[in-house]
């Protein structure tokens, strides 16, 4: 038996106790059983065994026989999960035959995540190849660098323009950030067909949605997507997505100007409301796809408008001026 203190482990990772009290064994030929009660383990692994002459001594095994003994039992064990693994398959065979085509069906699963931009890439390649009618995409600032961008949308440019070519449709919402990046600006210029995008002054993560079919989303911050298949999940996002368009501003092939109200821009009415809820400089140019050197330039301005002389002051002012209480 073990040890109530003893550690629980097998014969293949003996504890420091064990090994140290089994080679003072094989040094001196014999431990007693009370120093054997550190070691409980070595009695249970058949590395000692009681002196025949002092049941209060306690003789080491030979490891060679102690070895044999342990891979008999080892092997042992290995023939009686085969035979389990045998009784398995036979009384499931059955039962599969009885899924019949549901069984095709759900080859391919509702959710899948994709580890790595190769194998993210790679799906979405092979989805919208097989696209003949939309593709509905959420695009906030990524935060690469230019030039890794700029290669995504060379890539996204080709496989796009593929898209339009049978038929589809593209459909792209921006934050208002994006809307004159030059690279926005020529990927839409280099696409020809039905393509639209508007811009809002703040998005959803990204999100692909192909025919409605499948669907894209981050699965965390670490290069992990999950890709979605369920009916139910598409269908909830593309009404987001849907709804979200309706609300923006038309960007291509025609950019729409935002209108001031009262000397307040639509992008410093947006920051009052972030302002008023108490979020930081860092959080508010997050949520807004800029830098936190622009949020704090769009801030001053506010502030400057509203004659705010403090962060304070500026929360008070807002609530008092009602541009929260103006349409957008």
């Amino acid at each position: 038996m073990t040890s109530v203190l003893h550690p629980e482990h097998g014969a293949e990772e003996l504890c420091s106790s064990g090994a140290g009290l089994y080679e003072r064994a094989l040094r001196e030929g014999h431990v007693t059983a009370e120093a054997a009660q550190a070691a409980p383990c070595l009695v249970d692994f058949g590395l000692l065994r009681p002196a025949v002459d002092d049941l209060r001594r306690l003789e080491p095994v030979a490891p060679v026989v102690a070895l044999h003994r342990l891979l008999r039992a080892s092997g042992e064990r290995i023939v009686q999960e085969r035979r389990r693994e045998e009784r398995l398959t036979a009384a499931f065979e059955s039962l599969m035959d009885l899924e019949g085509h549901r069984a095709v069906a759900d080859a391919t699963p509702a959710l899948r995540l994709l580890g790595g931009k190769g194998r993210i890439n790679q799906a979405l390649t092979e989805a919208l190849a097989d696209a003949s009618r939309e593709l509905l995409t959420i695009q906030p600032r990524s935060g690469l660098p230019r030039e890794q961008v700029a290669a995504a949308y060379a890539v996204a440019i080709r496989r796009d323009q593929a898209l339009l070519d049978r038929g589809g449709r593209i459909r792209t919402l921006y934050p208002h950030t994006l809307r004159h990046s030059p690279t926005t600006v020529a990927y839409h210029e280099q696409l020809s067909g039905d393509v639209e995008a508007r811009a809002l002054d703040e998005i959803t993560d990204r999100l692909i949605i192909v025919d409605r079919d499948v669907a894209f989303i981050p699965a965390d911050g670490n290069g992990v997507a999950l890709e979605i298949r369920h009916p139910a999940i598409i269908e909830y996002l593309a009404t987001t997505f849907d709804r979200l368009w309706r609300l923006a501003t038309p960007v291509f092939p025609e950019a729409t100007p935002q209108p001031s109200h009262n000397g307040i821009t639509p992008r410093q009415h947006a920051i009052a409301a972030l302002l008023v809820e108490g979020h930081t400089d860092a959080v508010i140019a997050e949520r807004l796809g800029m830098n936190i050197r622009t949020a704090r330039v769009h801030i001053a301005k506010l502030a400057a408008t509203l004659g705010s002389r403090s962060r304070a002051q500026l929360g008070f002012l807002i609530g008092r001026s009602g541009i929260l209480d103006q349409e957008r």
